[in-house]
């Protein structure tokens, strides 16, 4: 099951961090990031934290299952999604240990064909 553009709406609304956190729809699915940073993803209706230090320490306890056949398992944060600042917290706090985004490449000019 894909998911509802109107759950991203509410994750966005809970998270409340503006235009810092930004989404983008991949295979019926979309991927979180914070200053583009991709720090989760959405999938059927649930948020998957990346995993990292940050959900160790501030939720421990979130259960995890993958995200997607053959996927290895991620935290799931939908229990927190009903207190903003805990999810805030926990999505800035992943973001923050997330590497920078690598450099887009110019796109290399397309040669002659055949003459």
């Amino acid at each position: 099951m894909a998911t509802d553009l109107e759950y991203i709406e509410y994750l966005v609304d809970q998270i409340a961090l503006g235009d810092r956190l930004t989404y983008k729809k991949m295979f019926g699915e979309y991927a979180l990031y914070v200053d583009g940073k991709v720090v989760a993803f959405a999938c059927d209706n649930s948020l998957f934290i990346k995993p990292s230090n940050a959900v160790a320490s501030l939720a421990p306890d979130l259960p995890q299952r993958p995200p997607y056949p053959g996927a290895k398992d991620y935290p799931v944060a939908d229990e927190l999604l009903d207190d903003s600042d805990v999810i805030r917290r926990l999505i800035l706090e992943t973001a923050s240990l997330m590497p920078a985004p690598k450099p887009k490449q110019p796109a290399k000019p397309q040669g002659k064909r055949g003459k």
